[in-house]
Formats: structure tokens, C-alpha cells, sequence
């Protein structure tokens, strides 16, 4: 579980039909870029009565509990109101925390705060860095603040920006994955998305690519051992090529199902896992193929057509 929080409003924002803008803005910020660092924790020999005092002092409904920088639980308002009303009050931090957390990671991309947020509807969430050590805490008021402010700069940037009117061309791209590297996630389907913007290309093509370039390159991230993630925009068409050194996927078609997933529970943990990255591609893909030997890699390869109808109505790229 996360915090035990009441549920906060929805966060207005989607991955599939906001304005591109906003999309590009949602996968270019990470996570650091827009919590609170200065987080007032507890200590699990507190008792809940001094965590009680610091949350009225300080106007929060949460206390995230650490032990030498390393986040072991937390109290939320809840928590506090139960030991006023069955009188353990002065019982300790350690017997009343929440350990069970689901957390962020501060190097995941804006668009999974926003999706674990409105999947859960807390009102906060606890910032990890790599080493687990709790870096700063996430609520929905963070991040529609860091995007108005980020609109604002882009709005500024493209009135100083000449116009022009770029012809479809012939341009090739290559970005390298890491995996776990949840810093660089995101990094090729945004420049990608630059690219297509530049040929002029429709927004609702310049979308499917996004969501194939971006699910196949957290793909990578997640469930590989790091590989390529290429594309090719030619006249007619986007080919998307992601390959990666291994694992492998030992049953293609299981891999294909919706909500199929390997994530171990610490990807689990961070909000990545979902089990929707091959289904999402195959989905927005006009052609779609893919390849797998166990112990030596996989490749897939998407197309979309720049005269292709296909919509990409109801598809979710998280």
C-alpha cells in the first residue's frame, strides 16, 4: 500500500489526448525536477503523539518515517486519528507505521508520477533515489504547479521562435538504453517526437510514434539488459526499431497479452511493470514484428504510415 491518505482530485491530465505540448513536457521532466526536497521525517522511536504535534505545525497529513537516510515507512493523518480513537497515542512510530510502500523513483519520467497519482488517488508520494535513500515527496499540487510554469516557459520560447515550413524529408536516429537507467527513459521517443514535429508531420501520427517509440524504449529500460532504440522517418513512413542484447522472451505470444508482465517486485515497486508496452506498439503500429532467442536478445520493429487513418483513440502508453 501507499500512504493512507484520502483521495485527492484527479490530476486533469492524460497521456493520449492532452495538448502536445503537454505530452512532450510529461515525458521530458523527470520526477527530481518537480517534488518537494525538504521533507520533514520521523523516526520510528518517535511516538505518535510528537508525529501528531509536527503534522499540526507544520499543516501535512503525512510523515515519512527513515533510519540513516533510508525510508522504512510511513504515518499519515489516519494512522494518527486511529491511536486517538482506541488510545495508543503514545505507542511508538515503530508499531504503527505503514511499511508496505509504493514509491517514486526520482529519475522516472513526470508521466508515471501522473499515472501512479490518479491510479491511486494519494495525496503524496515518497521519492527514492537508486541507493533507497528518500529524496523528496511528490503530490499532485507539485506537479500541475512545475507544469504551468514549464507552459508558461514554452509558451515564451516559441513566440521568440521563427516559424517555418519544413518538407518532408529522410532522417535517421539512433539512442542507446541502459538498463534501470530510469534517468535517460524517455529520452529517444522526445527527440524522436522533435524530429517529426520539424517534417510538419500530423499530431496524431507524431502521437502513435511517441507511444511506439516510448513503450518499446521503457521496454528496454525495464525488462532487458540495454539495447537500440533507431528510427528511420522517411516521405511515407516511421520505422521504429528497437533491439537489445537479451534476455530474450521465452513465450512471444504470452509476451503480447495485455497486462502480461516479468517486472520483478522492486520495477513493481517503482510503477513501471504494467504489462501494456508490446500490446500499446502493436496496437498504434500499421506493421508490426518481432523476434526473440533466449539469452540473445530482442527486436521489434513498428511502422506507421504518414497516410495511415488508423486512430489511436483509447490506447495508453504507461
Amino acid at each position: 500500500m501507499a500512504e493512507n491518505e484520502t483521495p485527492q482530485d484527479y490530476i486533469p491530465i492524460n497521456t493520449e489526448d492532452s495538448p502536445s505540448v503537454v505530452l512532450e513536457l510529461i515525458y521530458k521532466l523527470k520526477v527530481k525536477d518537480v517534488m518537494t526536497t525538504a521533507v520533514i521525517c520521523g523516526k520510528k522511536k518517535d511516538t505518535l503523539r510528537h508525529i501528531q504535534a509536527i503534522m499540526r505545525e507544520n499543516r501535512i497529513t503525512g510523515v515519512p518515517v527513515t533510519e540513516e537516510n533510508k525510508l522504512i515507512g510511513i504515518i499519515s493523518i489516519d494512522d494518527i486519528v486511529k491511536a486517538l480513537d482506541h488510545g495508543y497515542i503514545n505507542g511508538t512510530v515503530e508499531e504503527k507505521m505503514t511499511r508496505n510502500l509504493i514509491v517514486l523513483n526520482a529519475d522516472m519520467p513526470l508521466s508515471f508520477a501522473i499515472s501512479s497519482l490518479n491510479k491511486y488517488r494519494y495525496g503524496r508520494f515518497p521519492v527514492v533515489n537508486k541507493q533507497h535513500e528518500l529524496v523528496g515527496i511528490l503530490t499532485s499540487t507539485d506537479v500541475i504547479r512545475a507544469l504551468l510554469v514549464e507552459m508558461n516557459r514554452e509558451v515564451i520560447r516559441l513566440e521568440k521562435t521563427p516559424q517555418k515550413n519544413n518538407a518532408a524529408g529522410y532522417s535517421e536516429m539512433e539512442y542507446a538504453t541502459i538498463k534501470f537507467d530510469f534517468e535517460l527513459a524517455g529520452r529517444a521517443s522526445t527527440e524522436i517526437k522533435k524530429a517529426l514535429k520539424k517534417h510538419s508531420i500530423d499530431p496524431h501520427l507524431i502521437r502513435r510514434v511517441a507511444i511506439a517509440s516510448y513503450e518499446l524504449e521503457i521496454n528496454q529500460v525495464v525488462h532487458s539488459n540495454g539495447g537500440t532504440i533507431s528510427c528511420s522517418i522517411q516521405p511515407d513512413k516511421v520505422t521504429i526499431i528497437a533491439a537489445d542484447s537479451g534476455p530474450g522472451i521465452a513465450d512471444i505470444n504470452q509476451a503480447l497479452q495485455e497486462g502480461w508482465s516479468t517486472a520483478n517486485e522492486m520495477v513493481r515497486s517503482l510503477g513501471f511493470g504494467a504489462g501494456m508496452g508490446l500490446a500499446n506498439t502493436k496496437r498504434v503500429s500499421d506493421e508490426f514484428t518481432i523476434s526473440s532467442k533466449l539469452g540473445e536478445g530482442t527486436t521489434v520493429r513498428s511502422v506507421i504510415f504518414l497516410n495511415s487513418p488508423k486512430e489511436d483513440s483509447g490506447i495508453s502508453p504507461l
